[in-house]
């Protein structure tokens, strides 16, 4: 089996990806930029051809681009993109096996998600009560708030959908699921006072609950900037945004309840694992308690 210079492999690959899978042109540059690095690393190492390359070497690569501070998930990407270039060799027979199969990145730690306690939302909470479209805002936050929605299931909700008496919302979350969510007293409170100056902006054939100044249903764009604008006003300390909102209201419940399950359904997650993070912030606060309460962990003063 002849041996071929990288370079030329990798342009044969790129073209074909291009001309008969038809990849776009950012997932293109994707390939391009991962690819050349690893022909870069290859021939700095004397490997002179892809037939030549095996598991040990590929595993030489992930390990000196994860000492250079390269995450797990950037890895990920770049072995999915050598794992596609040797399918290609192989169905080409220009290679006899794939050394990038069986080779895994290191795990990135997960991120615990932020969240705003007690006093911070109710600063985000003060607002004028004489402006309509304060009145919306702090609605919408309250709602995020008491029912942990999603950013896409809040703007979704229709003014049929909390009238009547029952304090519980019906929305459909990702892959069309459908949940029941409890609206709190306070959430119910603020949606009244919207309500009665919603018409103001609204025509009586808007179906949305909350809408732009231009009456219609208000963009998740909006929802955003609002809410920017409100921490900013506020003094917030931190960039607020509506998954802000629903990881506090995941670890508050959780917190207060210990529920696991029960928070899982409230938030519409499919897999435990999911909400399983909030296990962590939970933990962590605990801990924090114990460290300044509990009289054996306290460091003697000198």
């Amino acid at each position: 089996m002849p041996e071929s210079r990288p370079a030329d492999r990798l342009e044969a690959f790129l073209h074909h990806l291009a001309h008969e899978r038809r990849l776009s042109d950012n997932t293109l540059v994707n390939y391009r930029r991962d690819l050349t690095r690893f022909r870069e690393w290859m021939e700095a190492g004397g490997c002179d051809a892809w037939e030549l390359l095996d598991q040990q070497r590929v595993r030489g690569y992930v390990a000196w681009r994860h000492r250079g501070g390269v995450s797990g998930n950037t890895l990920q990407r770049e072995l999915s993109s050598l794992r596609s270039l040797y399918g290609y060799l192989l169905r080409e027979s220009v290679v006899s096996h794939n050394p990038a199969r069986g080779v895994r990145a290191p795990k990135t730690p997960r991120k615990l998600p932020a969240t705003l306690d007690a006093d911070q939302l109710c600063g985000l909470l003060d607002k004028p009560d004489d402006d309509p479209l304060a009145l919306r805002d702090t609605a919408m936050i309250e709602l995020f708030y008491s029912s942990g929605l999603r950013l896409a299931e809040l703007v979704a909700v229709d003014v049929r959908d909390i009238m009547g008496d029952d304090a519980t919302l019906e929305v459909t979350g990702k892959g069309a699921k459908t949940r029941r969510v409890p609206v709190g007293g306070k959430a119910r409170e603020a949606i009244r006072r919207w309500l009665r100056v919603r018409g103001n902006y609204a025509g009586t054939d808007q179906k949305a609950l909350f809408v732009s100044r231009l009456g219609n249903r208000i963009h998740p764009r909006t929802v955003q900037q609002r809410l920017q604008h409100w921490a900013v006003a506020q003094g917030a300390s931190r960039n607020v945004h509506p998954h802000l909102l629903r990881h506090s209201f995941a670890s508050h419940l959780l917190e207060s309840s210990g529920d696991l399950r029960a928070v899982q359904e409230l938030l519409g997650h499919s897999d435990i694992g999911t909400t399983q993070i909030y296990t962590h912030l939970d933990f962590q606060h605990l801990a924090q308690v114990y460290d300044k309460t509990h009289p054996r962990a306290r460091k003697k003063r000198a």
